[in-house]
């Protein structure tokens, strides 16, 4: 009798006291599901994200998988993809197709804001979190939506102060007085120049003599060019996509037409690209963002950049069509991202993912430099230096030149 009075008395004690509480069953799989533009006017900045994220996949697998605290062992990653042809359309219907039919474990959205802003509500409304590689739009962050974090980028409100820090100091103390702002109407750049000009107006010391915002299918700037040298800017920020920023440098160099200061996103976001088609003549002189492409971080999870571009080199050869630039970092620190959220969450939920993501912030430092995130889950720790392109010998090389803490240069402004 006593006997059975124990191990009734051990029926009733709580599970977890005595007794190692067991890992929940682990799937055989991972399923990550991501979309990508094989081809229209975001396949320049989509396909580097997806090639190195398959990058980091394949180096996991091939260790066995990626550690997944939740169920205590690695386990291998299965990539879902499909080719979104640059149609938000199309997106739209693919994104659901991930969640709803191939119900995939984690979800990250294509490369740029065009891409992003269909994800964003869809993956809200399933209450999946969205890991958003560079997606920067700052409507995308809002407090009643947890589903959200951005990896790669910081927040496109914030992109641009070091342009209109530059300006209003350096560029003032050379005699820059007039600024023409020239931006493509879509999340990623409106934002941009509207955070630009609020940054200019704020410090009063320049005058935005022009403004224009075009579609982002805009394929010609000449008579856009005509307009803004009626006006005698010194400055010229040009903001765009890849297509915009190659077909306005081009009708640049074409016209004849000299800034002082002409400033292009892509021209150091992607250089190789734009260099590829725009060649140095146009480029040399003009600034543009320093990516993490060109500038080396001390990362303490991940590679170096050395390190990363090593790999990336041997995956993609040159010849082979994919070009090296700040969105192959991009996909490959999203990567590290994922990994460090599946060693660290408390389990699959997706809130949990949320928690984990969120973790990291502020602790985390990638080859993308340091990971932090606002309350709404915005980048706020990755930064975007000034730099300008100038010939070293017989090289093109984009030069940080602003702030001075990450300057390895001077700018050339002209006369």
């Amino acid at each position: 009798m006593f006997r059975r009075a124990l191990l009734g008395l051990a029926a009733l004690l709580p599970l977890g006291i005595g007794v190692a509480r067991a890992a929940p069953p682990a799937p055989a799989e991972l399923k990550i599901g991501t979309l990508y533009a094989s081809s229209g006017p975001f396949a320049s900045i989509s396909m580097p994200v997806y090639d190195a994220l398959k990058i980091w996949i394949n180096e996991k697998n091939a260790e066995g998988g990626v550690f997944v605290k939740p169920y205590n062992k690695k386990i291998p990653i299965k990539l879902i993809s499909y080719d979104d042809q640059s149609s938000t359309a199309t997106a739209a219907t693919l994104y659901n197709q991930l969640i709803t039919q191939d119900k995939v474990d984690l979800l990250i959205a294509d490369s740029g804001s065009v891409l992003t802003s269909v994800a964003v509500p869809i993956a809200k409304e399933h209450k999946m979190f969205l890991f958003d590689v560079s997606g920067t739009g700052g409507t995308f962050f809002t407090k009643d939506n947890p589903y959200i974090g951005l990896m790669a980028d910081p927040v496109s409100t914030i992109w641009p102060k070091y342009i209109a820090d530059f300006l209003d100091d350096i560029g003032v103390k050379n005699g820059i007085k007039k600024v023409a702002i020239l931006y493509s109407t879509n999340d990623f750049t409106g934002t941009q120049a509207a955070a630009v000009r609020g940054f200019i107006k704020k410090a009063g010391k320049l005058d935005i003599v022009y403004d224009q915002g075009v579609p982002t299918s805009t394929s010609n700037y000449t008579v856009l060019l005509n307009n803004i040298a009626a006006h005698n800017p010194d400055a010229v920020l040009e903001l765009g996509y890849v297509g915009n920023d190659i077909a306005f440098l081009r009708n640049l160099q074409d016209s004849g037409d000299k800034f002082r200061f002409v400033f292009t996103i892509y021209g150091g976001t992607e250089m190789d690209e734009l260099l590829k088609n725009v060649g140095a003549a146009a480029m040399q002189g003009t600034f543009s963002y320093v990516p993490a492409a060109l500038y080396d971080y001390k990362p303490n999870f991940g590679p170096t950049l050395e390190q990363f571009r090593a790999a990336w080199d041997k995956a993609y050869p040159k010849g082979s069509g994919v070009e090296w630039g700040a969105n192959a970092v991009y996909g490959y620190m999203t990567g590290l991202v994922l990994e460090r959220t599946l060693a660290t969450t408390a389990s699959m939920d997706q809130m949990a993912i949320h928690n984990a993501v969120f973790g990291l912030s502020g602790k985390l430092n990638t080859l993308d430099g340091p990971f932090a995130l606002n309350a709404e889950g915005a980048q706020v720790g990755e930064i975007t230096p000034l730099g300008q392109l100038q010939m070293q010998g017989k090289d093109l090389k984009l030069v940080a030149v602003y702030p001075p803490k990450f300057a390895k240069g001077k700018a050339d402004l002209g006369k």
